[in-house]
C-alpha cells in the first residue's frame, strides 16, 4: 500500500474495526482494579493499525472507544479515549515494516510489532492517560497512574497473544492470496 494512500480499502476497514471495537466493548474481563479490564477490543485496534496504517489505526482507537464509551456507558471517558488513539497511530505508523499484507509476518516482525505495541501502550497507559485523568478530570494521581499500569500490563498481554495470532493468520492468507495474484 502507497504510504499516502487513503482509499476505499482504508474506508472500510475503518467502518468494519470501529465496528468491531465498539461491539467488543462489552467484552470485559475484570482485573480486580476499578474501571480497568481487560479487553480483546484492543487486539481488534492493533490488527486493524498494523494491516491499515496509522489513519486507520488512530481513528479505530479514537471513534471506537468514544462511541463505545457513549453507547454502553452513556457518557465518555475523554481521557481514555486519546490514549487509544495514541496505540493506533503508534502500531499503524510501521505498518509497512510489519509486511501483513504481504504475507511476511514472520520472527522479526512479530518482534518489532511486539516492541512497538509494548511501547506504544506504555505511553498511552502509563503517561497520557493517567495525566489526563489529573488534568481533566482531577482524579487523584496514586489511583490513575495504578488503573494505567494495570490497563497497560493487561493491553500488552492481549494485544501480544490475540493480536498476533490474528495478524499471523491473516499474513498467511494475505500471503496466498498475493502470490496467486502475482502467478495470474
Amino acid at each position: 500500500m502507497d504510504k499516502k494512500k487513503f482509499g476505499i480499502q482504508e474506508v472500510v476497514a475503518t467502518g468494519i474495526g470501529t465496528a468491531l471495537f465498539v461491539v467488543l466493548t462489552t467484552v470485559q474481563i475484570p482485573t480486580g482494579i476499578p474501571n480497568t479490564a481487560l479487553q480483546p477490543r484492543m487486539a481488534v485496534l492493533a490488527f486493524f493499525a498494523a494491516v491499515f496504517g496509522p489513519i486507520v489505526g488512530g481513528i479505530v482507537g479514537l471513534l471506537g472507544h468514544a462511541l463505545g464509551d457513549a453507547l454502553f456507558y452513556g457518557s465518555v471517558w475523554w481521557s481514555w479515549v486519546f490514549p487509544e488513539g495514541v496505540v493506533g497511530i503508534a502500531i499503524g505508523a510501521l505498518a509497512v515494516k510489519y509486511a501483513v499484507r504481504e504475507g511476511g509476518f514472520g520472527k522479526k516482525q512479530i518482534i518489532l510489532f511486539n516492541v512497538v505495541q509494548v511501547i506504544a501502550n506504555a505511553v498511552a497507559w502509563i503517561v497520557v492517560a493517567p495525566v489526563l485523568d489529573i488534568l481533566v478530570y482531577a482524579e487523584p494521581a496514586n489511583k490513575v497512574f495504578l488503573q494505567g499500569v494495570a490497563a497497560w500490563g493487561g493491553n500488552i498481554v492481549i494485544i501480544g497473544i490475540l493480536g498476533t495470532l490474528l495478524l499471523a493468520a491473516y499474513a498467511k492468507v494475505a500471503g496466498k492470496s498475493s502470490s496467486l495474484t502475482k502467478e495470474n
